[in-house]
């Protein structure tokens, strides 16, 4: 696929995880292609294709600012806080999706297991849905 092979330092981009960011370094011998900084200081190591070092992403999570449409991603806010007991249940049945920084509902599957921990240990159960 190759979508980012001529990003230079400074391009705009837009990540599903983290939000609007900028390529601060362009890498040439590495598995990695690119090194982005988000506004809220994360920095995430890309592939060529747009794939993260963060989570258990096997797609593109990252794309060009102007390239992205939104329109069929999910920033719904949750209807209903779950106990968490009822996240765990739904956790185990693989029925759970999590909010992530963006503000996009992706399947608990995909996101890392210490951020997971890190909202529950916060008590933010309004971060956690059941799957639409």
């Amino acid at each position: 696929m190759c979508y980012f092979k001529k990003v230079k330092v400074k391009d705009k981009l837009y990540g599903l995880v983290f939000g609007a960011g900028k390529v601060t370094k362009v890498f040439d011998d590495s598995h990695y292609k690119m090194m982005v900084t988000f506004k809220n200081g994360h920095e995430v190591p890309y592939t060529e294709d747009g794939i993260p070092g963060w989570g258990n992403f096997k797609k593109q999570t990252i794309f060009y600012k102007d390239d992205i449409d939104l329109t069929k991603v999910s920033f719904d806010p949750v209807t209903k806080v779950l106990s968490p007991k009822k996240i765990i249940k739904l956790r185990t049945k693989n029925k759970l999706e999590v909010r992530l920084p963006s503000g996009v509902w992706t399947p608990c599957t995909e996101c890392i297991e210490e951020y997971m921990q890190d909202m529950l240990e916060a008590e933010n159960y309004h971060l956690f849905r059941k799957k639409a």
